[in-house]
């Protein structure tokens, strides 16, 4: 039997997504560089550190609503994933802040909606679940390791779980008999 969990959804903002990353968006907060060579016309900021032990890839994931649950969890070792909505459509992610232990703790999970004016950047270790559409033929920019790529594939054919160097899936539902929720209309 599982247990459901309801996630209120919450406006994502650079303080409620500080425990689990960064917001990359003009909203951040980041300072501007003092790089001036077009009169003001381009302003750059940094708005999140990103980080990999592997050569760095760039996927466009085409996404369509599915239902509000999270059974599959994961974590990165290696590096910090970015998802960067393109052409301004809304999505939520299920987040829980890294720890040390094997399973996220769930009674820090979060349900943060962003609203396709920025995407956000994850710290190393940080649980969550690929974000949810909440229309159809949401494009999210994805900037990965190629070693999850790699760790991807090693999918469990009796757990659909994975591993490897830079990846923890986990079926959080089936290990902990917990299943998280979010209202998909807010």
């Amino acid at each position: 039997m599982t247990d459901k969990i309801l996630l209120p959804v919450a406006e994502a903002t650079p303080e409620n997504v500080a425990p689990f990353g960064h917001l990359i968006g003009s909203a951040s907060g980041a300072e501007l560089m003092p790089l001036d060579y077009y009169k003001g016309a381009v302003r750059v900021s940094r708005p999140a550190p990103f980080s990999s032990e592997h050569p760095v890839e760039l996927s466009l994931a085409s996404v369509d609503p599915r239902a509000p649950e999270v059974r599959y969890m994961e974590r990165h070792f290696q590096h910090t994933q970015a998802f960067i909505s393109f052409a301004g459509k809304s999505f939520v992610v299920v987040m829980a802040p890294p720890g040390t232990e094997d399973l996220p703790d769930l009674s820090k999970a979060c349900a943060l909606r962003f609203d396709g004016s920025a995407g956000f950047l994850m710290h190393v270790g940080t649980w969550h679940e690929f974000p949810f559409a909440l229309e159809p033929d949401t494009d999210i920019v994805v900037i990965l390791s190629d070693q999850t790529t790699r760790d991807l594939r090693n999918k469990q054919p009796d757990t659909e779980e994975a591993f490897g160097p830079d990846l923890d899936k986990k079926d959080i539902a089936a290990r902990t008999g917990k299943l998280l929720c979010f209202a998909a209309d807010g």
